[in-house]
């Protein structure tokens, strides 16, 4: 029987990969992606799928905005996806090409798809095919990246489906019944993914307003130091009458 690796080694082995600290204000949020990742992938019943690269990939990049030095984060994605055993550029490009493969079809087309959720009804849509798979398996391990992955086709697809509460609920219940998951679980997760969004938002803010305050005193102070270092112009002395 295969050796189950624990959280401190995945953290061990995260630092293998990625050598710099990371910015304090962004720490906690990679460490939750990290273990997250890592009590899924170590789980019998978890199978990797697209849409869940797509909720990991959304996540990181959403989270991780504002982040300095900016050229730190594809090292550290890197370091997080190899840290669980991962393929950081097969995640990115099976997220990529999920989300294409859902602009295919419109959210009707959609509720229609997955009350007859079968190889043949999905023909060659990568995003209908994953589907079907996650509907077949009747061990399919749920998980709240899988849910952002999910919310992320639908935005894209229908932004305005999602807008309005009555109409976002109805969609997801029916994908939640199509694909065997808890409905209200799948709509407090991604109630609690919007509410974290705002509050990222709100930070990102603060430290832009931050990052433009400490500019423009940078700039004042320099400003400053040039006034006191120029030569002081003076008027020579005309002498006078006698």
């Amino acid at each position: 029987m295969a050796k189950i690796r624990t959280v401190s080694e995945t953290k061990r082995e995260f630092h293998v990969h990625h050598h710099r600290p990371i910015n304090s204000i962004y720490r906690r949020f990679v460490e939750e992606l990290m273990v997250e990742m890592h009590l899924f992938t170590v789980n019998v019943d978890f199978r990797y799928d697209p849409i869940f690269a797509l909720g990991v990939v959304t996540s990181f990049d959403r989270f991780m905005q504002g982040y300095r030095p900016e050229e730190d984060k594809g090292s550290i994605f890197n370091a997080v996806c190899r840290s669980v055993a991962a393929d950081p550029h097969q995640y990115r490009q099976n997220a990529q090409d999920v989300l294409a493969s859902s602009q295919a079809i419109s959210v009707s087309d959609l509720m229609d798809k997955v009350t007859n959720l079968t190889p043949e009804s999905a023909g060659d849509n990568y995003f209908l095919q994953t589907l079907v798979n996650i509907h077949q398996n009747s061990n399919f391990k749920y998980s709240r990246l899988f849910a952002i992955g999910l919310y992320t086709i639908l935005n894209t697809v229908d932004p305005d489906a999602l807008k309005e509460e009555e109409k976002r609920n109805q969609v997801l219940a029916q994908l939640s019944g199509a694909l065997n998951l808890s409905s209200e679980k799948l709509q407090k997760d991604l109630e609690l993914y919007r509410n974290n969004l705002d509050k990222a938002d709100q930070l990102l803010k603060v430290l832009d307003e931050a990052m433009e305050a400490e500019r423009k005193k940078r700039e004042k102070k320099a400003q400053a130091a040039i006034s006191v270092d120029a030569p002081s112009e003076t008027t020579p002395e005309v002498p006078a009458d006698s």
